[in-house]
């Protein structure tokens, strides 16, 4: 089975693709979700490190197998990693909108996270409102379908140097950083841009990659704030059309800050 990220299907109209798509850890399913068709390396890459299943210098290489139902992605880690694999197993497909679907109790879905160290790294809100223009300008699969969401990583000097799309948010996000990681680029040197809600699995991915500031064009919930807060994440919103940092805002300069 292979499909294309998009499919011409109604009236002319391009719509996206999703297929399940199976992370195969050490022979075993560690979780299915639905996902657009492309960059499965990255997101399987990215995957097992925001979901805590192996460090950055435990992942190698991702073997993606068509199946006649959707795709495989084959990795494998060290035997020490096994324990960790079976208390984060997903039993179920997990939806697009929801990147908890599947964990089997609520400690699962509040897990400890680490703390982020100090960092010098800061954005301005010209700089952050740039990046999100940016973005908007590197989704080509949202511009045929209006169906996806992208990721992209910004880098002081430099712009919006990668980016990925997909039809979940958290896909997405998780692409990027396994994009980032297979190209050995440390996101703690820059800032994750996302164009969806910011909410707590994607404070949890970002947190697990290193970034020190998420930006989004939404608005974060209640929950992702405190969390973020607690690991050091700085987080920044462009909802409703003004700039505003919700937590750690030292690395947000010339900010106006929620109350």
């Amino acid at each position: 089975m292979a499909l294309p990220p998009v499919s011409q299907r109604h009236a002319g109209r391009l719509l996206a693709e999703e297929v399940p798509v199976a992370l195969v850890f050490n022979g075993t399913t560690q979780a299915v979700m639905m996902a657009t068709p492309a960059d499965i390396e990255d997101f399987a890459t990215g995957f097992a490190l925001t979901e805590g299943l192996a460090t950055a210098e435990e992942i190698g290489e991702v073997e993606v197998v068509p199946q006649e139902a959707g795709l495989e992605a084959r990795l494998w880690l060290p035997e020490h990693r096994a324990e960790a694999m079976a208390a984060r197993r997903r039993a179920m497909a997990g939806p697009v909108g929801c990147g908890l679907c599947g964990i089997d109790s609520l400690d699962q879905a509040v897990r400890p996270l680490p703390r982020l160290p100090a960092s010098p790294l800061s954005i301005s809100e010209a700089e952050a409102g740039a990046a999100l223009d940016a973005l908007r300008q590197l989704q080509p699969l949202h511009d045929e379908t209006r169906a996806v969401h992208a990721a992209g990583f910004w880098l002081p000097g430099s712009g919006v140097t990668e980016a990925r799309e997909d039809v979940g948010r958290h896909n997405a996000l998780d692409k990027l950083i396994g994009g980032l990681l297979r190209s050995r680029l440390p996101a703690e040197a820059g800032v994750l841009v996302v164009t969806s809600r910011l909410s707590v699995e994607m404070v949890q991915k970002a947190v697990m990659a290193g970034a020190p500031i998420l930006l989004s064009v939404s608005a974060p919930t209640a929950h992702a704030v405190r969390l973020a807060e607690e690991a050091g994440l700085t987080l920044v919103s462009r909802a409703g059309g003004r700039l505003t940092a919700y937590s750690h805002p030292n690395r947000f300069t010339e900010a106006q800050h929620a109350e």
